[in-house]
């Protein structure tokens, strides 16, 4: 019987955000699909947690902490990774989030942003959300001949939203760096495509999205009026196209390609 297209049963999986609820979620499909995850972060206990459950449910995990925006971080990550279960194959970048700092409102206008704040905020999605990741485990990858490199993007890198100005500016800016390394690696057998989420709550926008009793705010009324399917995206919603990805089989000639799931968002107007 031939291997399924999605079986990631030879395969070590570097998720670095798995403490988050969409990069948890990543991780755990990875590792039904039967790749060894390796979860990266700096909260332990979270981090803990996550490869506690893996274990739980009957797959392969274990928690390194790692700080993504120091590449000596990373490098230690990476060897006791490789020493642990193996070189890596797959490396997923899910950490980032936006600063409360430059978030534009009337009160704080853009012209006030203090670019620091900015800089910080293109550091956290961009330099240690994508570049320095990449930079540490791209190479062996190539070295190797075989890797998939999914980094999560956002709806936002395509029509700016309102408010999170240098959140929409960096996500955009990682749409470019994985167009730009899926070029340069694409002859060395490594893949480097993105996942564009749509609305899905998570910690750092739920205040944004619902009041305190529950009901939704204004912004999220705007948003699901944005979208056709009327209703939040729910993390176990992005697995699929992140398993997709991740599988050799199933996406070898898939490089440079970014997959929306934003139930319909890119695709209204009026």
């Amino acid at each position: 019987m031939k291997p399924s297209l999605f079986d990631l049963k030879d395969d070590v999986a570097v998720v670095i955000g798995a403490t988050g609820v969409l990069g948890g979620a990543l991780a755990d499909g990875l590792a039904a699909a039967g790749a060894k995850i390796a979860v990266l972060g700096r909260n332990a206990e979270r981090g803990e947690a996550r490869a506690a459950a893996i274990r739980e449910a009957g797959g392969q995990a274990r928690f390194f902490a790692a700080d993504a925006m120091s590449r000596e971080s990373l490098h230690a990550a990476h060897e006791a990774v490789t020493k642990e279960f193996g070189a890596p194959t797959i490396l997923v970048n899910a950490a980032g989030g936006n600063d409360p700092k430059v978030t534009v409102t009337p009160e704080r206008p853009i012209e006030s942003i203090d670019i620091n704040d900015w800089r910080a905020n293109f550091d956290l999605n961009l330099v240690g959300g994508v570049l320095l990741p990449c930079q540490e485990f791209g190479p062996g990858m190539c070295k190797r001949g075989r890797g998939s490199i999914i980094n999560i993007a956002s709806a936002s890198a395509r029509i700016p939203l309102s408010r999170v100005v240098a959140y929409s500016a960096s996500k955009a800016a990682v749409l470019s760096l994985t167009m730009f390394l899926a070029r340069e690696w694409a002859t060395s057998g490594v893949r480097v495509n993105s996942i564009t989420p749509g609305f899905f709550p998570a910690e750092q926008n739920r205040k944004l999205l619902f009041n305190e009793d529950g009901s939704p705010t204004p912004r999220t009324q705007a948003i699901w009026g944005h979208t056709p399917m009327k209703r939040f995206g729910e993390s176990h919603e992005l697995i699929g196209a992140c398993v997709f990805l991740a599988a050799h089989a199933a996406s070898s000639f898939v490089t440079g390609s970014d997959i929306v799931v934003d139930g319909g968002y890119l695709a209204q107007t009026i």
